[in-house]
């Protein structure tokens, strides 16, 4: 059982910043991988970006089209956390950012980029960006 709890949402002016934190509980974080979601009120759960292991100590990140470009997704598997650094935010971002973890053994296309290939969710933390 992994737990993840999120830390770092807030309220911020749009081109503000923001850095989300994701601890993760567990022995093997370092081969799991980490992600981010989305979801505001009234749509449906997007992906903004992960992170997976890809042998020895190399990791690949992957964006999610609104995001790329704006946001950085990282770990410190020292410290069993994953960031997200979220950077000229625009309202439209403004949603409850969910952490995710799974084992990394589907492919990073639909099914993972849909959420079903998640294994454990955190709570959430909540994003807005104002005007």
């Amino acid at each position: 059982q992994v737990q993840l709890v999120e830390s770092g949402g807030g309220l911020v002016q749009a081109g503000g910043s923001l850095r989300l934190s994701c601890v993760a509980s567990g022995r093997t974080f370092s081969s799991y991988r980490m992600g981010w979601f989305r979801q505001a009120p009234g749509k449906e759960r997007e992906f903004v970006a992960a992170i997976t292991w890809s042998g020895g100590v190399t990791y690949v990140a992957y964006y999610g089209d609104s995001v790329k470009g704006r946001f950085t997704i990282s770990r410190d598997n020292a410290k069993n956390t994953v960031y997200l650094q979220m950077n000229s935010l625009k309202p439209e971002d403004t949603a409850v950012y969910h952490c995710a973890a799974d084992s990394g053994r589907s492919a990073m296309g639909t099914l993972y980029r849909s959420g079903a290939a998640v294994d454990y969710w955190g709570q959430g933390t909540q994003v807005t960006v104002s005007s």
